[in-house]
């Protein structure tokens, strides 16, 4: 997996402009929102409810045998703008303590609302493990 940054671009912060993968196995991870393996949110809160999401996202690619450097691609939606704004430095650290220093390539959405109530969150990835030897 190599990261993509055009001569001349300046670095962005936490994420990829793209990845360039020799594809092997791909996984693709339905979004994920904050609550736990029961479906039942233990928070409101979007700092809480973005680490359970991440950590979904993990756990199903780990069924996979896949690691979080394995993710290629990650696009969030987030119903509170201006309450992600606010909380950037905690989900940053967040991400840290999940991801290490991998930034996949990514996008974030806001929108008006998400089907699994009260969800303040929904992360979906994809990712490329390396082919199962014949």
């Amino acid at each position: 997996m190599r990261v993509l940054l055009p001569p001349g671009w300046t670095n962005p912060i936490g994420y990829a402009n793209g990845i360039d993968v020799d594809a092997g196995r791909l996984v693709f991870i339905a979004g994920q929102v904050g609550w736990n393996a029961a479906q039942v949110f233990e928070s409101d809160a979007l700092v809480p409810q973005f680490e359970q999401a991440l950590r979904n996202v993990l756990d199903v690619l780990a069924e996979a045998g896949g690691r979080p450097h394995h993710v290629c691609r990650m696009t969030a939606y987030c119903v509170d703008r201006p309450g992600y704004l606010a909380a950037r430095a905690e989900l940053g650290a967040v991400w840290r303590r999940l991801m290490g220093r991998h930034y996949p390539a990514m996008s974030l959405v806001f929108v008006a609302d998400l089907l699994d109530h009260p969800a303040r969150i929904e992360l979906e990835a994809t990712a490329v493990l390396p082919r199962i030897p014949d």
